[in-house]
């Protein structure tokens, strides 16, 4: 059986019991059993033991389903609970309009009146609905709140991605190109720290580069 396996932040390769060949299409299953039909790229690497090898391969979902598809979803759902929360809260402030053309003439409750037990529980019943509602209106404010984050992550390309082979070396390229720059320009510095964080940029670019050949070459 094919099973995913974490290669590096945003990548999940095929842990196999069999070699594949590029360009062969393969099942793999998810740790809940959902079954996935992948795109086999890249051997990327061995694990298991000497006598019970499991063979890494990078992939691709068949039907083009990656981080950017995924954050679309979240988008969506979380857009549409954010709008359903916010019709519940509209809902449960309807409601608690019982009575207010009464309550609006503040009259105070009569205390001893036949009157007195349906004027606090109209009173409690609306102040409960306009509770609800802040609670449905919170619910949809967290909502799109992290809507705000997987928006942000709906374009992002990652090393999950066969095109970051390219994105990483245009990437690497400018860093490098401005890392040459403060050294040839001290005086062009922003701050102390700046060539070293230009050094540390290069470096970290560089390695996500040749982890992105070694995936999608």
């Amino acid at each position: 059986m094919n099973t995913y396996k974490k290669y590096c932040p945003n990548v999940f390769v095929a842990q196999c019991e069999e070699k594949h060949e590029k360009g062969e299409t393969i099942i793999v299953v998810t740790k809940y059993g959902k079954e996935n039909e992948c795109i086999v790229h890249n051997f990327v690497g061995y694990t298991g033991t000497k006598e019970n090898p499991m063979y890494c391969y990078s992939i691709t979902r068949a039907d083009g389903y990656n981080n950017q598809e995924r954050a679309k979803s979240k988008v969506e759902k979380l857009n549409n609970w954010a709008d359903n929360a916010t019709k519940k809260g509209n809902d449960w402030q309807e409601k608690s309009n019982e009575g207010k053309d009464f309550l609006a003439l503040a009259e105070p409750i009569k205390i001893g009146h036949h009157s007195e037990k349906r004027h606090r529980a109209l009173i409690e019943r609306n102040w409960n609905r306009m509770s609800n509602a802040m609670e449905e209106y919170k619910k949809a404010d967290t909502y799109r709140e992290r809507t705000a984050y997987w928006e942000s992550m709906a374009n992002k390309i990652d090393l999950s991605m066969p095109e970051s082979i390219e994105f990483f070396e245009i990437q690497l390229e400018e860093a490098k190109e401005y890392h040459q720059f403060l050294k040839d320009n001290p005086k062009e510095r922003p701050h102390g720290m700046s060539l070293s964080y230009a050094s540390k940029k290069v470096k970290d670019l560089k390695s996500k580069y040749e982890t992105a050949v070694k995936l999608w070459s």
